[in-house]
């Protein structure tokens, strides 16, 4: 190319020597620089991540909660639609039941949670970026953060409407790729700290497609590339007889990848503790990647939902949560604790299908513990919980195959828990699926006869 370049007479024969020269005397400068390299972490924390140190030293719980002014300014903002907006009928009535949860107080569901927590971090000075295949209205229509005029095909984003100074609220519907999209919201997350950045999955088994991202980027990131991320990843997981490519966003896979605190692993149960959970990535001194498995017929489960009270002052994220029976959000009045026989723990939507078949049974010696946070293990908090519970037996109970889903990381922790406490029972017992290398079946009836088995085996091994 270089002879070329000089027949043709665009440039002489000295220059091309001297570019030479020029770029091997920089390739050996920078070669002679690295070997006296020594990387610092600290290095990097200025510009936009100025303020901010490593995650080293004790946990932090994180000022999570907001004011009930706060919450009801953005509940009322949620609600409210332009003069003469015309929205769909069903739109408009998801808005009216909205309505009717902020100012009852009652029964705030998965959606609005969600809306609660961006909302409240946009006042607060964060920005709020959104990306993901139909994220807009949310796969299983849940979300509708863009509301859509009837006639004039305008559409109105409530979030972004809160308030004047408000930082910016952005939601995109990406193209149908995983891979690249998670990679520039990776970057994203990484250029600016101080925002919310999450990408949603259509359903959690397509993370699959940008596993890439996952292995060689976000799990590794501080270890290898000495760069925190902040970014979220919603991953939409659970047996509902929707066959394998639509049941499991592979929990097993992110826990294996799981060490040295690089990220947080969490499959919520509540709208409250999801609320926390995405306001506590902005509310802590570090930056975490977030992999929270979030739910899809909990969306409008009649039990799945919270009281505005449980986001404001004094509230904050549970690792653990407690049984409902406890707490007086069922009608089964447990026994004493040192009468339990049992206690079944277990993460995610088969929770509810445990405590429905509990309490129809009226096994009121049988306690259900919810694992909210699997990565970092909760190991303190799950000590605490079943220390008072020392003579029962542990049940760990998934929905998801043996070979698959929380039981292989689970499994020796609880076993430390338990020979920390003394606790009769050496070893937590598995209830759920066979192993299987198919995620789920593809037989919706043999889904629900599945389901029903690990139930019963939990509740009358």
């Amino acid at each position: 190319y270089s002879e070329r370049l000089i027949a043709d007479g665009l440039i002489a024969a000295d220059e091309i020597e001297e570019a030479k020269t020029a770029f091997q005397a920089h390739l050996t400068a920078e070669f002679d620089a690295g070997k006296d390299y020594r990387p610092n972490k600290a290095d990097w924390l200025d510009g936009r991540w100025s303020g901010l140190e490593t995650s080293e030293g004790e946990y932090q719980r994180g000022q999570s909660a907001a004011s009930q002014e706060l919450l009801k300014e953005v509940g009322a903002a949620l609600t409210t639609l332009p003069e003469n907006f015309q929205p769909h009928r069903t739109i408009a009535r998801l808005l009216e039941q909205k309505r009717e949860m902020i100012v009852t107080g009652e029964g705030i569901d998965w959606a609005t949670a969600e809306a609660l927590a961006f909302g409240t971090l946009l006042t607060e000075g964060y920005r709020v970026r959104l990306s993901g295949q139909d994220v807009t209205r949310g796969t299983f229509s849940q979300r509708h953060c863009g509301i859509t005029d009837q006639v004039t095909e305008e559409r109105y984003y409530p979030l972004a409407h809160i308030r004047e100074g408000q930082r910016h609220f952005e939601v995109i519907d990406s193209m149908l790729s995983e891979y690249a999209v998670l990679g520039y919201e990776y970057g994203f997350s990484l250029a600016e700290p101080n925002g919310l950045t999450l990408w949603e999955a259509q359903f959690g088994d397509f993370a699959n497609g940008a596993q890439i991202m996952i292995d060689q980027f976000i799990c590794p990131g501080e270890r290898k590339w000495l760069r925190m991320s902040g970014l979220v990843l919603l991953l939409p997981h659970g047996y509902e007889g929707q066959g394998p490519e639509h049941s499991s966003a592979r929990i097993e896979r992110f826990l294996q990848l799981s060490a040295e605190d690089n990220w947080i692993v969490a499959n919520c149960t509540t709208p409250a503790n999801y609320f926390h959970i995405l306001r506590r990535q902005l509310h802590r001194s570090f930056r975490k990647p977030l992999i929270l498995f979030t739910p899809k017929s909990l969306l409008r489960h009649k039990m799945c939902v919270s009281k505005l009270s449980e986001m404001a002052a004094g509230s904050s994220f549970h690792r653990v949560l407690w049984d409902d029976a406890e707490m007086g959000n069922s009608e089964l009045k447990l026994v004493a604790d040192d009468r339990i026989n049992r206690v079944v723990s277990c993460s995610g939507k088969v929770y509810f299908d445990l405590l429905e078949a509990r309490d129809s049974a009226g096994l009121n010696d049988i306690y259900l513990m919810r694992l909210e946070q699997f990565y970092p293990f909760p190991a303190l908090s799950l000590t605490r919980e079943l220390a008072r519970f020392a003579n029962a037996d542990v049940v760990w109970c998934q929905e998801e195959p043996k070979n698959q889903g929380g039981w292989s990381f689970v499994e020796p922790n609880i076993e430390w828990v338990l020979g920390r406490i003394g606790a009769k029972a050496g070893r937590a017992i598995y209830a759920g699926r066979q192993a299987s290398a198919s995620p789920a079946t593809g037989s919706a009836a043999r889904h629900k006869l599945e389901q029903e088995a690990l139930v019963e085996a939990a509740l009358t091994l």
